[in-house]
Formats: C-alpha cells, sequence, structure tokens
C-alpha cells in the first residue's frame, strides 16, 4: 500500500555536489523538526543494540532550476495542504544563525533566491509539483 503523504527535497541544479549536499541536509533537518511523526520510532537490532528512528518514507533529492524552484515555492505557498520551507542562497552564505536573521530582516521577499525546498503533505499534490523533476547525481 501507498503511504498517502509523501516527502521532497528540491536543490538548485546549478549547485556544486557539496552545496547541494548542505542545502539538502538543511532542508532535511527542518522538515524532520517540523513535520509531527515523520521520524520513526528507535529501533533495536538482532543483538539488542538501540538504533535512533530514522524517516518512514522516502525522501528523494531531486534537482531543478532556481526558476522551477521559485515555481514549486510559489505554488507551495498556495496550497494549505502542503508544508513547505524554503533554502535561499543568502542562508546557505551566513557562518551563524545570527548572520542569518540580521540578513533576513533587511532583505524583501522577492530579493530571496532561492537554492532548494522542502516538501510534505499529500503525495498527489507533492507529485503535481515534483514528479517530473530528475534525481540528484
Amino acid at each position: 500500500m501507498k503511504a498517502r503523504h509523501k516527502c521532497a527535497v528540491v536543490v538548485g541544479a546549478e549547485l556544486p555536489a557539496g552545496l547541494a549536499a548542505n542545502a539538502a541536509g538543511v532542508l532535511s533537518v527542518t522538515l524532520g523538526h517540523r513535520v509531527e511523526g515523520l521520524v520513526g520510532a528507535d529501533v533495536e537490532d538482532a543483538d539488542g543494540v538501540a538504533h535512533p528512528g530514522i524517516i518512514h518514507v522516502p525522501l528523494p533529492i531531486l534537482t531543478a532550476s532556481r526558476a522551477e524552484i521559485a515555481a514549486i515555492v510559489r505554488a507551495a505557498a498556495e496550497d494549505d495542504e502542503l508544508f513547505f520551507v524554503a533554502f535561499s542562497a543568502l542562508a546557505q552564505r551566513c557562518r551563524t544563525y545570527e548572520e542569518y536573521t540580521a540578513r533576513m530582516a533587511a532583505t524583501a521577499t522577492a530579493d530571496l533566491a532561492g537554492v532548494g525546498v522542502a516538501l510534505h503533505g499529500p503525495r498527489k499534490r507533492v507529485d503535481r509539483l515534483v514528479g517530473a523533476l530528475p534525481l540528484l547525481r
């Protein structure tokens, strides 16, 4: 049986591998923190060693152009059934959270260049936005 909800992370196709991995990591941590129940319970292996729970639904890491990422963010913002978190080039360039908050306070939304977005919501709604995008290579 297919899961009713789906997650996806989309990173900028133009990003070098290290920055793409960084964007995917930041977005994934935020998704796991903000979406209740996304991470499963802790498990034990055959030797009785405990292991922390991991995400219990697939989490594809996809790529798209900045224009496509911006369109996904706009569409997600208009859909009350989707949770999304956008990651900007501004955020990626900051060295501390204090620098990030200060720079965000001085930057208009329209001036934020998106380098990634994470989505969670009903499978069909997520697929409608990202279903045709390629996997990160």
